[in-house]
Protein backbone atom coordinates (compact mmCIF):
# COMPACT_ATOMS: atom_id res chain seq x y z
CA UNK A 1 0.00 0.00 0.00
CA UNK A 2 1.47 3.40 -0.90
CA UNK A 3 2.04 5.94 1.80
CA UNK A 4 -1.25 7.84 2.16
CA UNK A 5 -1.23 11.31 0.69
CA UNK A 6 -3.33 12.74 3.49
CA UNK A 7 -1.43 13.39 6.73
CA UNK A 8 -4.63 12.78 8.69
CA UNK A 9 -4.36 9.03 8.26
CA UNK A 10 -1.09 8.91 10.19
CA UNK A 11 -1.97 11.46 12.84
CA UNK A 12 -2.88 8.54 15.08
CA UNK A 13 -0.31 5.79 15.60
CA UNK A 14 -2.63 2.83 16.03
CA UNK A 15 -2.23 -0.24 18.25
CA UNK A 16 -1.13 -3.68 17.14
CA UNK A 17 -0.96 -3.00 13.42
CA UNK A 18 1.50 -2.22 10.67
CA UNK A 19 0.61 1.35 9.82
CA UNK A 20 1.85 1.07 6.22
CA UNK A 21 -0.25 -1.93 5.21
CA UNK A 22 -3.18 -2.15 7.63
CA UNK A 23 -6.61 -1.37 6.22
CA UNK A 24 -8.33 1.80 7.38
CA UNK A 25 -9.86 1.34 10.82
CA UNK A 26 -13.59 1.01 11.20
CA UNK A 27 -15.13 4.29 12.37
CA UNK A 28 -17.66 3.86 15.18
CA UNK A 29 -19.98 6.75 15.94
CA UNK A 30 -22.05 5.27 18.78
CA UNK A 31 -22.60 2.18 20.87
CA UNK A 32 -25.71 1.06 22.72
CA UNK A 33 -26.61 -2.13 24.52
CA UNK A 34 -24.74 -4.76 22.50
CA UNK A 35 -24.23 -3.06 19.15
CA UNK A 36 -21.70 -0.72 17.58
CA UNK A 37 -22.90 1.75 14.94
CA UNK A 38 -20.51 2.58 12.11
CA UNK A 39 -20.16 5.94 10.39
CA UNK A 40 -22.05 4.56 7.38
CA UNK A 41 -24.95 3.38 9.53
CA UNK A 42 -24.26 -0.34 9.89
CA UNK A 43 -25.02 -2.12 13.18
CA UNK A 44 -22.47 -4.66 14.44
CA UNK A 45 -22.98 -7.05 17.36
CA UNK A 46 -19.90 -6.67 19.53
CA UNK A 47 -18.50 -10.12 20.28
CA UNK A 48 -15.43 -8.66 21.99
CA UNK A 49 -17.04 -6.53 24.73
CA UNK A 50 -14.33 -4.03 23.79
CA UNK A 51 -11.45 -6.28 24.85
CA UNK A 52 -13.37 -8.03 27.64
CA UNK A 53 -14.42 -4.83 29.42
CA UNK A 54 -18.06 -4.00 28.57
CA UNK A 55 -19.57 -6.62 30.85
CA UNK A 56 -23.10 -5.12 31.06
CA UNK A 57 -23.37 -3.84 27.49
CA UNK A 58 -22.84 -0.29 26.26
CA UNK A 59 -24.37 2.82 27.83
CA UNK A 60 -26.17 0.99 30.60
CA UNK A 61 -28.59 3.58 32.04
CA UNK A 62 -27.54 3.05 35.65
CA UNK A 63 -23.86 3.52 34.85
CA UNK A 64 -24.53 6.54 32.63
CA UNK A 65 -26.62 8.17 35.34
CA UNK A 66 -23.99 7.53 38.01
CA UNK A 67 -21.17 8.94 35.91
CA UNK A 68 -23.21 12.01 34.91
CA UNK A 69 -24.02 12.79 38.54
CA UNK A 70 -20.36 12.43 39.45
CA UNK A 71 -19.34 14.63 36.51
CA UNK A 72 -21.46 17.47 37.87
CA UNK A 73 -20.06 17.11 41.37
CA UNK A 74 -16.37 16.14 41.10
CA UNK A 75 -14.93 14.85 37.80
CA UNK A 76 -11.37 14.60 39.05
CA UNK A 77 -9.08 15.44 41.92
CA UNK A 78 -5.56 14.29 42.68
CA UNK A 79 -5.37 11.37 45.13
CA UNK A 80 -2.20 12.46 46.92
CA UNK A 81 -3.26 13.72 50.34
CA UNK A 82 -6.92 13.80 49.23
CA UNK A 83 -9.68 11.23 49.28
CA UNK A 84 -13.31 11.11 48.14
CA UNK A 85 -16.38 9.03 48.81
CA UNK A 86 -16.56 7.09 45.49
CA UNK A 87 -13.03 5.74 46.03
CA UNK A 88 -13.63 4.93 49.69
CA UNK A 89 -16.83 3.10 48.85
CA UNK A 90 -15.34 1.19 45.93
CA UNK A 91 -12.31 0.04 47.92
CA UNK A 92 -14.55 -1.21 50.72
CA UNK A 93 -16.75 -3.09 48.27
CA UNK A 94 -13.80 -4.75 46.55
CA UNK A 95 -12.31 -5.73 49.91
CA UNK A 96 -15.62 -7.29 50.93
CA UNK A 97 -15.96 -9.11 47.61
CA UNK A 98 -12.46 -10.61 47.49
CA UNK A 99 -11.57 -13.64 49.65
CA UNK A 100 -9.73 -13.70 52.97
CA UNK A 101 -7.64 -10.62 53.75
CA UNK A 102 -7.25 -9.28 50.20
CA UNK A 103 -8.38 -5.92 51.54
CA UNK A 104 -5.76 -3.29 50.67
CA UNK A 105 -6.64 -1.58 47.38
CA UNK A 106 -4.17 0.50 45.37
CA UNK A 107 -5.76 2.38 42.47
CA UNK A 108 -4.08 2.55 39.06
CA UNK A 109 -5.15 3.79 35.66
CA UNK A 110 -4.60 0.71 33.47
CA UNK A 111 -4.06 -3.02 33.76
CA UNK A 112 -0.40 -2.79 32.80
CA UNK A 113 0.20 -0.23 35.54
CA UNK A 114 -1.59 -2.47 38.06
CA UNK A 115 0.90 -5.20 37.18
CA UNK A 116 3.81 -2.79 37.61
CA UNK A 117 2.44 -1.82 41.03
CA UNK A 118 2.22 -5.50 42.00
CA UNK A 119 5.88 -5.93 41.04
CA UNK A 120 6.86 -2.95 43.21
CA UNK A 121 4.76 -4.24 46.10
CA UNK A 122 6.44 -7.64 45.93
CA UNK A 123 9.99 -6.29 45.70
CA UNK A 124 9.29 -3.75 48.47
CA UNK A 125 7.77 -6.44 50.66
CA UNK A 126 10.90 -8.57 50.54
CA UNK A 127 13.22 -5.62 51.08
CA UNK A 128 11.29 -4.74 54.21
CA UNK A 129 11.52 -8.37 55.28
CA UNK A 130 15.30 -8.26 55.03
CA UNK A 131 15.51 -10.10 51.67
CA UNK A 132 16.58 -7.29 49.29
CA UNK A 133 17.90 -9.67 46.61
CA UNK A 134 14.41 -10.88 45.81
CA UNK A 135 13.79 -8.62 42.83
CA UNK A 136 12.87 -10.94 39.98
CA UNK A 137 9.78 -12.88 38.99
CA UNK A 138 8.59 -16.09 37.43
CA UNK A 139 5.76 -16.35 34.93
CA UNK A 140 4.59 -19.00 32.50
CA UNK A 141 4.87 -19.96 28.87
CA UNK A 142 2.24 -18.14 26.76
CA UNK A 143 1.79 -15.54 29.52
CA UNK A 144 0.67 -12.00 28.79
CA UNK A 145 0.69 -9.37 31.55
CA UNK A 146 0.73 -6.03 29.74
CA UNK A 147 2.56 -3.66 27.43
CA UNK A 148 4.59 -1.45 29.78
CA UNK A 149 8.27 -2.24 30.26
CA UNK A 150 8.07 -4.17 33.52
CA UNK A 151 4.89 -5.98 32.51
CA UNK A 152 6.48 -6.93 29.17
CA UNK A 153 9.20 -8.83 31.02
CA UNK A 154 6.56 -11.15 32.45
CA UNK A 155 5.20 -12.07 29.02
CA UNK A 156 6.40 -15.17 27.22
CA UNK A 157 9.86 -14.16 25.90
CA UNK A 158 9.57 -16.23 22.72
CA UNK A 159 5.89 -16.41 21.84
CA UNK A 160 4.55 -13.00 22.80
CA UNK A 161 4.26 -9.75 20.90
CA UNK A 162 7.11 -8.39 23.03
CA UNK A 163 9.78 -10.88 21.96
CA UNK A 164 11.47 -8.24 19.80
CA UNK A 165 12.58 -6.20 22.79
CA UNK A 166 15.15 -8.73 23.98
CA UNK A 167 17.77 -7.21 26.26
CA UNK A 168 15.88 -3.94 26.61
CA UNK A 169 13.55 -5.45 29.23
CA UNK A 170 14.12 -7.12 32.59
CA UNK A 171 15.03 -10.78 32.66
CA UNK A 172 12.64 -13.07 34.48
CA UNK A 173 12.16 -16.82 34.73
CA UNK A 174 9.57 -18.58 32.57
CA UNK A 175 8.44 -22.19 32.53
CA UNK A 176 5.45 -24.32 31.51
CA UNK A 177 2.33 -24.30 33.65
CA UNK A 178 2.45 -27.20 36.16
CA UNK A 179 -0.28 -29.30 34.59
CA UNK A 180 1.30 -32.67 35.45
CA UNK A 181 3.99 -34.16 37.68
CA UNK A 182 6.84 -33.40 35.27
CA UNK A 183 5.98 -29.74 34.82
CA UNK A 184 5.23 -29.38 38.53
CA UNK A 185 8.67 -30.75 39.32
CA UNK A 186 10.26 -28.33 36.85
CA UNK A 187 8.55 -25.36 38.52
CA UNK A 188 9.50 -26.65 41.95
CA UNK A 189 13.15 -26.93 40.91
CA UNK A 190 13.30 -23.35 39.60
CA UNK A 191 11.66 -21.95 42.72
CA UNK A 192 13.94 -23.91 45.02
CA UNK A 193 17.10 -22.99 43.12
CA UNK A 194 16.29 -19.29 42.87
CA UNK A 195 14.17 -18.72 45.97
CA UNK A 196 16.57 -16.04 47.21
CA UNK A 197 16.06 -14.07 43.99
CA UNK A 198 12.38 -14.58 43.12
CA UNK A 199 9.97 -12.06 44.65
CA UNK A 200 6.80 -13.53 43.18
CA UNK A 201 5.09 -15.77 40.68
CA UNK A 202 2.64 -14.16 38.22
CA UNK A 203 -0.29 -16.16 36.90
CA UNK A 204 -3.39 -15.61 34.80
CA UNK A 205 -5.69 -18.06 36.60
CA UNK A 206 -7.72 -20.43 34.41
CA UNK A 207 -7.32 -18.44 31.17
CA UNK A 208 -4.18 -17.09 29.53
CA UNK A 209 -5.55 -14.25 27.40
CA UNK A 210 -3.47 -12.48 24.77
CA UNK A 211 -0.89 -15.28 24.88
CA UNK A 212 -3.28 -17.48 22.91
CA UNK A 213 -6.57 -17.81 24.83
CA UNK A 214 -5.31 -20.98 26.53
CA UNK A 215 -7.14 -22.67 29.40
CA UNK A 216 -5.92 -24.62 32.40
CA UNK A 217 -7.73 -26.10 35.39
CA UNK A 218 -8.08 -25.23 39.05
CA UNK A 219 -5.68 -28.02 40.04
CA UNK A 220 -2.91 -26.24 38.10
CA UNK A 221 -3.53 -23.03 40.05
CA UNK A 222 -3.58 -24.97 43.30
CA UNK A 223 -0.21 -26.56 42.47
CA UNK A 224 1.26 -23.08 41.95
CA UNK A 225 -0.15 -21.85 45.28
CA UNK A 226 1.31 -24.90 47.05
CA UNK A 227 4.78 -24.41 45.54
CA UNK A 228 4.76 -20.68 46.30
CA UNK A 229 3.99 -21.48 49.93
CA UNK A 230 6.68 -24.16 50.09
CA UNK A 231 9.30 -21.74 48.77
CA UNK A 232 8.06 -18.60 50.55
CA UNK A 233 7.34 -16.83 47.27
CA UNK A 234 4.44 -14.42 46.75
CA UNK A 235 1.72 -15.53 44.36
CA UNK A 236 0.30 -12.74 42.19
CA UNK A 237 -2.94 -13.35 40.28
CA UNK A 238 -3.45 -11.28 37.14
CA UNK A 239 -7.24 -11.22 36.80
CA UNK A 240 -7.36 -8.09 34.68
CA UNK A 241 -9.10 -10.08 31.95
CA UNK A 242 -10.82 -12.83 33.95
CA UNK A 243 -12.19 -10.79 36.86
CA UNK A 244 -15.83 -9.78 37.24
CA UNK A 245 -17.65 -12.84 36.00
CA UNK A 246 -15.88 -13.64 32.76
CA UNK A 247 -15.04 -17.28 33.61
CA UNK A 248 -18.41 -18.03 35.20
CA UNK A 249 -17.36 -17.04 38.72
CA UNK A 250 -16.90 -13.52 40.06
CA UNK A 251 -13.15 -14.14 40.04
CA UNK A 252 -11.25 -17.11 38.62
CA UNK A 253 -9.57 -17.61 42.00
CA UNK A 254 -13.01 -18.37 43.45
CA UNK A 255 -13.23 -21.45 41.24
CA UNK A 256 -9.69 -22.43 42.20
CA UNK A 257 -10.37 -21.99 45.92
CA UNK A 258 -7.05 -20.28 46.57
CA UNK A 259 -6.09 -16.83 47.81
CA UNK A 260 -3.19 -15.07 46.09
CA UNK A 261 -0.99 -12.65 47.98
CA UNK A 262 -1.71 -9.91 45.43
CA UNK A 263 -4.38 -9.65 42.75
CA UNK A 264 -4.60 -7.27 39.77
CA UNK A 265 -8.03 -6.27 38.43
CA UNK A 266 -9.05 -4.03 35.54
CA UNK A 267 -10.93 -4.10 32.21
CA UNK A 268 -14.48 -4.87 33.41
CA UNK A 269 -13.89 -3.04 36.71
CA UNK A 270 -15.65 0.05 35.30
CA UNK A 271 -17.78 -1.99 32.88
CA UNK A 272 -15.76 -0.55 30.00
CA UNK A 273 -16.77 3.02 30.80
CA UNK A 274 -13.24 4.38 31.29
CA UNK A 275 -9.79 3.17 32.20
CA UNK A 276 -9.10 2.11 35.77
CA UNK A 277 -7.43 -0.82 37.47
CA UNK A 278 -6.53 -1.87 41.00
CA UNK A 279 -3.83 -3.89 42.72
CA UNK A 280 -5.10 -5.49 45.91
CA UNK A 281 -2.75 -6.93 48.55
CA UNK A 282 -3.20 -9.21 51.51
CA UNK A 283 -2.56 -7.82 54.96
CA UNK A 284 0.89 -9.36 55.30
CA UNK A 285 2.10 -7.50 52.21
CA UNK A 286 0.43 -4.24 53.26
CA UNK A 287 1.74 -4.49 56.81
CA UNK A 288 5.34 -4.73 55.59
CA UNK A 289 5.04 -1.11 54.43
CA UNK A 290 3.48 0.05 57.74
CA UNK A 291 6.17 2.20 59.33
CA UNK A 292 6.91 5.32 61.35
CA UNK A 293 9.29 6.38 58.59
CA UNK A 294 7.46 8.54 55.99
CA UNK A 295 10.06 7.61 53.40
CA UNK A 296 9.38 3.90 53.79
CA UNK A 297 6.21 4.02 51.68
CA UNK A 298 5.07 2.48 48.41
CA UNK A 299 6.36 5.13 46.05
CA UNK A 300 3.85 5.06 43.25
CA UNK A 301 1.02 7.41 42.34
CA UNK A 302 -0.53 7.69 38.87
CA UNK A 303 -1.95 11.14 38.14
CA UNK A 304 -5.42 9.78 37.47
CA UNK A 305 -5.50 7.08 40.14
CA UNK A 306 -8.91 6.76 41.82
CA UNK A 307 -10.43 9.14 39.28
CA UNK A 308 -13.90 9.90 40.71
CA UNK A 309 -15.67 9.33 37.38
CA UNK A 310 -14.07 5.91 37.03
CA UNK A 311 -14.91 5.10 40.65
CA UNK A 312 -18.52 6.12 40.04
CA UNK A 313 -18.68 3.83 37.01
CA UNK A 314 -17.14 0.95 38.97
CA UNK A 315 -19.55 1.43 41.87
CA UNK A 316 -22.45 1.44 39.45
CA UNK A 317 -21.14 -1.77 37.90
CA UNK A 318 -20.92 -3.33 41.37
CA UNK A 319 -24.57 -2.35 41.89
CA UNK A 320 -25.49 -4.26 38.74
CA UNK A 321 -23.58 -7.35 39.82
CA UNK A 322 -25.52 -7.24 43.09
CA UNK A 323 -28.91 -6.70 41.43
CA UNK A 324 -28.65 -8.83 38.31
CA UNK A 325 -27.47 -12.43 37.74
CA UNK A 326 -24.55 -11.50 35.51
CA UNK A 327 -22.17 -14.12 36.90
CA UNK A 328 -24.76 -16.87 36.54
CA UNK A 329 -25.42 -15.69 32.98
CA UNK A 330 -21.71 -16.00 32.22
CA UNK A 331 -21.63 -19.51 33.66
CA UNK A 332 -24.71 -20.48 31.63
CA UNK A 333 -23.19 -19.01 28.47
CA UNK A 334 -20.49 -21.71 28.44
CA UNK A 335 -22.86 -24.47 27.31
CA UNK A 336 -24.49 -22.15 24.76
CA UNK A 337 -21.11 -21.29 23.27
CA UNK A 338 -20.15 -24.96 23.11
CA UNK A 339 -23.35 -25.74 21.22
CA UNK A 340 -23.20 -22.71 18.93
CA UNK A 341 -19.56 -23.15 17.96
CA UNK A 342 -19.63 -26.96 17.76
CA UNK A 343 -19.91 -27.06 13.92
CA UNK A 344 -16.47 -25.44 13.71
CA UNK A 345 -14.93 -28.71 14.93
CA UNK A 346 -15.62 -30.22 11.50
CA UNK A 347 -13.90 -27.43 9.55
CA UNK A 348 -10.57 -28.33 7.99
CA UNK A 349 -7.69 -26.72 9.86
CA UNK A 350 -9.57 -26.25 13.14
CA UNK A 351 -7.52 -27.72 15.97
CA UNK A 352 -9.89 -27.25 18.90
CA UNK A 353 -13.05 -25.52 20.07
CA UNK A 354 -12.97 -24.66 23.78
CA UNK A 355 -15.22 -22.58 26.03
CA UNK A 356 -15.14 -21.37 29.60
CA UNK A 357 -17.82 -19.12 31.02
CA UNK A 358 -18.38 -16.24 28.61
CA UNK A 359 -15.31 -17.13 26.52
CA UNK A 360 -15.37 -19.13 23.31
CA UNK A 361 -12.24 -20.02 21.35
CA UNK A 362 -11.68 -21.71 18.00
CA UNK A 363 -8.01 -22.56 17.62
CA UNK A 364 -6.81 -23.18 14.07
CA UNK A 365 -3.61 -24.27 12.40
CA UNK A 366 -3.10 -20.84 10.90
CA UNK A 367 -4.95 -17.59 10.24
CA UNK A 368 -4.01 -16.57 6.71
CA UNK A 369 -5.20 -13.21 5.37
CA UNK A 370 -6.15 -12.00 8.82
CA UNK A 371 -7.40 -8.60 7.68
CA UNK A 372 -9.72 -10.25 5.15
CA UNK A 373 -11.08 -12.52 7.87
CA UNK A 374 -11.82 -9.58 10.16
CA UNK A 375 -13.59 -7.80 7.30
CA UNK A 376 -15.64 -10.90 6.56
CA UNK A 377 -16.99 -10.81 10.10
CA UNK A 378 -17.88 -7.13 9.72
CA UNK A 379 -19.68 -7.95 6.47
CA UNK A 380 -21.86 -10.44 8.37
CA UNK A 381 -22.77 -7.84 10.99
CA UNK A 382 -20.49 -8.76 13.88
CA UNK A 383 -17.36 -7.28 15.40
CA UNK A 384 -14.62 -9.80 16.19
CA UNK A 385 -10.84 -9.44 16.15
CA UNK A 386 -9.11 -12.79 15.59
CA UNK A 387 -5.39 -12.92 16.31
CA UNK A 388 -2.53 -15.40 16.44
CA UNK A 389 -3.99 -18.84 15.79
CA UNK A 390 -7.46 -18.33 17.19
CA UNK A 391 -10.83 -16.77 16.60
CA UNK A 392 -12.41 -15.93 19.92
CA UNK A 393 -15.54 -14.41 21.41
CA UNK A 394 -15.86 -12.59 24.76
CA UNK A 395 -19.29 -10.93 24.60
CA UNK A 396 -21.04 -8.90 27.31
CA UNK A 397 -22.14 -11.21 30.12
CA UNK A 398 -25.81 -10.33 29.64
CA UNK A 399 -25.90 -10.70 25.87
CA UNK A 400 -29.36 -12.02 24.88
CA UNK A 401 -29.48 -15.56 23.55
CA UNK A 402 -30.74 -14.40 20.16
CA UNK A 403 -27.68 -12.20 19.65
CA UNK A 404 -25.35 -14.91 20.95
CA UNK A 405 -26.81 -17.30 18.38
CA UNK A 406 -26.23 -14.72 15.63
CA UNK A 407 -22.62 -14.31 16.73
CA UNK A 408 -22.01 -18.05 16.74
CA UNK A 409 -23.74 -18.49 13.37
CA UNK A 410 -21.59 -15.73 11.88
CA UNK A 411 -18.43 -17.39 13.15
CA UNK A 412 -19.45 -20.79 11.80
CA UNK A 413 -20.48 -19.37 8.41
CA UNK A 414 -17.37 -17.27 7.89
CA UNK A 415 -15.00 -19.98 9.02
CA UNK A 416 -16.76 -22.64 6.94
CA UNK A 417 -16.02 -20.57 3.84
CA UNK A 418 -12.27 -20.39 4.50
CA UNK A 419 -9.21 -22.57 4.76
CA UNK A 420 -7.29 -22.57 8.04
CA UNK A 421 -4.34 -24.76 7.26
CA UNK A 422 -0.76 -23.55 7.07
Amino acid sequence: MPHPSSPDRNAIWRPYCQMKTAPAPLEIVSANDFELTTADGRKLIDGMASWWSVCHGYAHPHIVESVNKQLERLPHVMFGGITHEPAERLAARLAAMLPADLKHVFFADSGSVAVEVAMKMAIGYWRRRGRPNRQRFLSFDHAYHGDTTGAMSLCDPQRSMHADYGNAILKQWHCPLPKDDASENALSEILARHRDEIAGVFLEPLVQGAGGMRFHDAATVQRIRKLCDANEVLMIADEIATGFGRTGAMFAIDTCEIVPDIICLGKALTAGTMSMAVTVARSEVFDAFWSDDPGDALMHGPTFMANPLACAAANASMDLFEREPQVRRAADMEAKLFAGLAPCRDISGVVEVRCRGAIGVIQVEALPRLDELRQAFVDTGVWLRPFGDCVYITPPLNLPDTLLERLCDAIVNVMSSRRFTA
